[in-house]
């Protein structure tokens, strides 16, 4: 990332209102949960990592809400250690974080819809298990960045569709809700037909939309509608809130194209919809450190907690 200097004194502020003004709310330690597998998808075991708060008092760990966070990285590349940074800051919070990994987009093989599967699953997982993982069942989150984005929507908004809830019924915990009370973007890809548009102009020579479909718009467009988060934004669906985070200058995925569109689509839908926009930043920021002034974390980290709060709070609607 190559932030223009219009960025400097927003990461400065951000980093004084970090240590100064949330400093008295992290009470809490952290503990690490390495590599707890979550599922088992047509022979490949998929795991994730558990961030949790613990009370420095050495008290018994309490149960805490929790964020699913699914990496980015084109459906093709990536890992749960992105979200080490996000995992450690949330856990001091006193929010546990589950990141995971998925199944990823080989030259043999596409990954949709079995990505969005492994996610859903992964919401299942935890849910079912809450009592062992010292979470709330009814405090889950999902969070993603990029390709991790477009899954976590998706999930979010269309977990109960055919498309989405028909396969794997053999899976342990195949009959636990997959529904969330919050979704939370990075630079998300929530229309995947413009995305396909926007790859043929920045990208020619790397299709990752094409790829993950396994197929061309002009094709199937119908495949292209089904697999995008925007498809679902209807008045039936509004019950998960969401946090819209983006930079205007992100030369991979539009924000004009993406961010922008989804958010309006979620307010005429009336969900409770929130976006962060960063002026002059690009793509590829969500794995840095929080001590990076270049990083936009900082500035966020703050802003994403309140969301998180009021959401959380509201236990049964939607807050105003």
């Amino acid at each position: 990332m190559n932030p223009t200097k219009s960025w400097s004194w927003i990461g400065m502020l951000a980093a004084l209102v970090l240590l100064c003004s949330l400093g008295e709310a992290f009470a809490y330690g952290v503990t690490v949960r390495r590599n707890i597998e979550y599922a088992a998808h047509d022979g490949t075991k998929l795991y994730g990592d558990l961030y949790h708060p613990v009370a420095r008092e050495r008290r018994p760990l309490p149960v805490v809400p929790v964020v699913i966070a699914v990496h980015g990285g084109g459906w093709k590349s990536g890992t749960k250690d992105s979200y080490e940074h996000w995992g450690r800051y949330l856990a001091e919070a006193g929010l546990a974080v589950f990141a995971i990994d998925y199944r990823l987009k080989t030259p043999e093989h596409k990954t949709y819809p079995a990505a969005v599967y492994d996610v859903r699953a992964a919401v299942q997982f935890v849910r079912a298990h809450a009592s062992s993982l010292a979470v709330e069942p009814d405090g889950i989150v999902l969070m993603g960045d990029g390709a991790g984005a477009h899954l976590t929507a998706l999930v979010a908004l269309a977990d109960a569709e055919p498309q989405f809830s028909s396969q794997y019924k053999n899976d342990p915990d195949a009959g636990t809700a997959a529904d969330v009370k919050a979704d939370v973007g990075f630079y998300g890809m929530y229309d995947l037909a413009a995305q396909w548009q926007h790859d043929q102009v920045v990208r020619p020579l790397n299709q990752v939309t094409e790829k993950f479909l396994g197929s061309q718009p002009m094709a199937d467009r119908h495949l292209y509608f089904e697999a995008s988060p925007l498809s679902y934004t209807t008045t039936g669906k509004n019950k998960p809130a969401f946090l819209i985070i983006y930079g205007t200058s992100d030369e991979v995925v539009d924000a004009t194209q993406q961010s922008q569109p989804f958010e309006a689509a979620l307010r005429q839908a009336q969900f409770f919809a929130r976006k962060i926009e960063i002026p002059s930043v690009g793509h590829y920021w969500v794995a840095d450190p929080f001590s990076d002034p270049a990083s936009p974390n900082a500035y966020i980290a703050p802003r994403l907690l309140r969301f998180l709060e009021k959401i959380l709070q509201s236990n049964n609607s939607p807050p105003s």
